[in-house]
């Protein structure tokens, strides 16, 4: 399953550098915005669409929304992120 490869993933990190996965296929990289606040990283990502059709027009509307508490050893300013 997708969570026990995540798991492998972080496990195979030596020095456990990797806190999460998560999966933002689909969004374009400005509809993700990641902030580090009160010891949680959240990950915010939402992409919006208009279609206009034969019948009219059409929104798809997506968004993901995750937040991980950092452990203990690591400080906010340690956090970093890449799409």
């Amino acid at each position: 399953s997708t969570q026990r490869r995540l798991n492998r993933m972080s496990d195979s990190s030596p020095d456990h550098k990797i806190l999460a996965l998560m999966d933002v296929n689909g969004f374009n990289p400005k509809e993700v915005t990641v902030t580090v606040k009160d010891r949680k990283v959240k990950v915010l990502a939402e992409h919006e669409e208009e279609n206009t059709t034969a019948r009219g027009k059409e929104y798809n509307y997506r968004n993901l929304t995750s937040e991980v508490s950092l452990p203990p050893e690591v400080s906010e300013d340690e956090v970093t992120y890449s799409l």
